[in-house]
């Protein structure tokens, strides 16, 4: 049957990106998950394969499961779908690994059934799914993973998602030391209260972002790539935060943070050479202290999750 089955990758992403806890997001180009969905007579999302990492099969576990769930519960689609998992994005990096699984299947779904949801409705199906991981239905991995490039959510309540543009030497480097920490953990040890001077210093970095990447003014971008209210909290759980975040700064980073709830660590700098410059120093400071590491360079993706096509071989 034509245009019965997908195969994609699906972009990892940095979430909060230190000043938009929850709102702010960004999706990357070097490093991400691929699936296959095809379509199924049979009603239901039966999830048949998963490599990479050892995942639950069974839909209601599986964060893919639940999204596509969601979406098959609000279409008028009378058959199912088959998906297959191929991970690359390590489960409690924080670098979006759920949101790629969420947001994959949703996406693929959408398009073989020939887009009958727009890209904000499927936000809604995919946070379904982040909602399984982390116990909170965010937004802000997902919303890049589909719009592509950077994103805000401007509101949950209704549902609002906001295309940021990306300045086109903007590039990032995350590493991933070699320890999980669970999103639903880390927002465990989250204050519930901030002082009225703190969110004014916050909603400031918040609007400086914003500024700068519609300017494509990258002084300002790291200016306002400083986090007043997670960071201090949630860096005590990652060995050699400061020491990379230094490390960085002094190779010429524009600003660096944790990636979602971490471990990763992200840094954003003007141009190629210089985000790998940045890596380097990156590496040094987990090398000295022992600690293992995944190390990315991307530049930002813009177009988020895409169909993989195959090349036609010559005969």
């Amino acid at each position: 049957m034509k245009n019965s089955q997908i195969k994609i990758f699906c972009p990892a992403t940095i979430a909060n990106i230190s000043c938009g806890f929850d709102v702010l997001g960004v999706a990357l180009d070097s490093v991400g998950d691929e699936m296959i969905v095809k379509k199924v007579p049979q009603k239901g999302i039966f999830i048949t394969k998963i490599t990479g990492q050892n995942l639950p099969l069974e839909t209601s576990k599986n964060v893919a499961g639940v999204a596509g769930t969601a979406l098959l519960k609000a279409s008028d689609y009378t058959g199912g779908f088959e998906i297959e998992i191929h991970k690359h994005i390590k489960p409690g990096s924080g670098i979006g690994s759920s949101a790629a699984s969420s947001a994959g299947a949703v996406w693929a779904m959408n398009h073989l059934l020939g887009n009958p949801f727009n890209t904000t409705e499927l936000v809604q199906f995919a946070m379904e799914g982040e909602r399984l991981a982390s116990e909170v239905a965010h937004a802000d991995n997902v919303a890049p993973a589909l719009f592509g490039g950077f994103t805000l959510v401007r509101s949950y309540a209704p549902l609002d998602i906001i295309d940021i543009p990306s300045p086109s030497e903007l590039f990032a480097t995350i590493i991933h030391p070699q320890i999980e920490v669970k999103t639903s953990d880390s927002r465990k040890i989250l204050k519930t209260k901030i002082s009225m001077a703190t969110g004014i210093k916050q909603w400031g970095n918040v609007g400086g972002l914003i500024a700068g990447l519609f300017k494509e003014d990258y002084d300002l971008i790291g200016r306002s790539l400083v986090d007043h209210i997670v960071e201090p909290i949630r860096s005590i759980l990652i060995p050699g935060f400061e020491g990379v975040k230094k490390a960085s700064l002094d190779a010429g980073a524009l600003g660096c943070g944790i990636s979602g709830s971490g471990p990763s660590i992200f840094t954003f700098s003007k141009g190629r050479e210089t985000a790998y410059k940045v890596g380097e120093a990156m590496k040094g400071v987990y090398q000295k202290i022992g600690i293992d590491y995944d190390v990315h360079v991307s530049k930002i993706n813009i177009k988020g999750i895409k169909e993989i096509r195959k090349r036609t071989e010559d005969r």
